[in-house]
């Protein structure tokens, strides 16, 4: 049985997760993952959304501001052997739910041309490729995203 929780960075099983995913990334980032982690620090994330199968935490994901109508969706992860469960899509869609509870009109992200199955996920929960923005403009390995909510 899948639980998700809402949290924040705090909670003990979010960095031991966020660490999984560094690791994977950093494989698939390559030579670029320096400059993509100095901006996915999670001091500060106060909505986090920790997913347990079993009771086992196995993904993890976090909203933060990016404006005054928009949130960032961060540090999106689900552990390899659970993948294909729907285990992502429903962290997404926990994080969407919680954005708009708290007043924002869309979640933007950034992913990276090399995690085809983090490109799948957002292309079939109807976010739309846009121009890299912030740091990631100019970075080919960059896609951005931005769903509007309803």
């Amino acid at each position: 049985m899948v639980r998700i929780e809402r949290t924040t960075y705090q909670n003990e099983d979010f960095p031991n997760l966020v660490a999984k995913l560094d690791a994977y990334l950093s494989d698939t980032d390559g030579d670029e993952h320096d400059f993509y982690h100095q901006y996915n620090g999670i001091e500060n994330l106060n909505q986090v959304v920790v997913a347990y199968l079993n009771e086992v935490p196995v993904g993890c994901g976090a909203i933060k501001e990016f404006n005054p109508t928009a949130v960032e969706v961060k540090r999106m992860y689900v552990s390899p052997e659970t993948r294909g469960q729907g285990i992502a899509t429903r962290i997404l869609t926990e994080l969407e739910k919680w954005a708009e509870e708290s007043g924002y009109k869309s979640c933007i992200l950034e992913t990276g041309k090399r995690q085809p199955e983090a490109i799948a996920l957002y292309q079939k929960s109807n976010y739309q490729v846009i121009p890299n923005y912030g740091q990631y403009v100019g970075m080919e390995n960059s896609v951005c995203f931005k769903k509007d909510l309803t």
